[in-house]
């Protein structure tokens, strides 16, 4: 070892320092959990990691906002539902980082919780080696709203987005739930037409829910063919609220979602 030339020796603690570096990646994928500390809290979340023969290099980044029932800070719920159950079933195949924030109890997709969510995204990005190219935004229910929210605030981010069963103004009088950067917009539908005119959109909606009221999704889809986007709209006509069942299983979804590239 006396012997072994210095610049070799460091040559190779180098290569092993990259090497170590890189997460492992099995033969088929699986779910982590993560920590985020942010705003003197720490916060749980979950990560689908995809196998390296399904997402190669770079894999495509997901990121997944879920309904009202899965908000806590113990990251099992958001998984549990949505995109979660339809990767469970495609662990070996699926080719997509897929990553689960959790929003705290009572909060909406808004304020410190998309904060929150950018946070995970960039950090399950960042350790998985994400492509940031192919990083896809989608939603369920209040994660429907915060789809639009998210997408409002950084709209250079995502390559697509897929909003199921949310809306843009509040389901009823009762819920104080709506998309804040076109809030207080004479024609909110207008307005988010306009600043997301060129983002790539599928929205589905069940033609029966009686949670979040289908006509706001009809009328978000109107003003941006309005302006000339090529946003894609289906109403399931036999679904209720729950429309991510069935939107999640569509094979068509997924190959449309995946030959976006921003």
């Amino acid at each position: 070892m006396s012997r072994f030339p210095r610049h070799l020796a460091l040559l190779t603690l180098s290569i092993l320092a990259g090497c170590s570096a890189v997460p492992p990646r099995d033969d088929s994928g699986h779910f982590v959990e993560r920590d985020l500390f942010m705003d003197g809290a720490t916060h749980r979340y979950q990560v689908f990691v995809p196998s390296q023969a399904a997402g190669g290099r770079h894999p495509p980044v997901i990121l997944f906002l879920h309904g009202s029932g899965e908000r806590g800070n113990d990251s099992a719920k958001p998984v549990a539902v949505g995109i979660g159950t339809y990767v469970r079933a495609h662990l070996t195949d699926f080719p997509a980082i897929v990553v689960f924030p959790q929003a705290p109890e009572g909060s909406e997709w808004s304020g410190a919780s998309a904060q929150l969510a950018f946070g995970t995204l960039d950090a399950a990005s960042r350790e998985f080696h994400g492509d940031p190219k192919r990083t896809y935004l989608t939603g369920l229910s209040m994660g429907g709203y915060g789809t639009w929210e998210l997408a409002l605030l950084q709209p250079g981010r995502f390559a697509a987005l897929v909003p199921i069963s949310g809306a843009i103004r509040p389901p009823s009088d009762e819920r104080a739930l709506f998309v804040t950067p076109v809030a207080n917009e004479s024609d909110p539908f207008a307005a988010l037409a306009n600043r997301l005119r060129t983002m790539p959109i599928w929205i589905f909606h069940g033609a029966k829910d009686d949670v979040v009221p289908l006509d706001d999704d009809r009328r978000t889809t109107a003003a941006l063919k309005a302006v000339g986007s090529g946003v894609r709209y289906t109403e399931l006509p036999g679904a209720n609220h729950n429309a991510w069942d069935p939107a999640y299983s569509m094979p068509d979804l997924w190959t449309w979602l995946f030959a976006q590239h921003r």
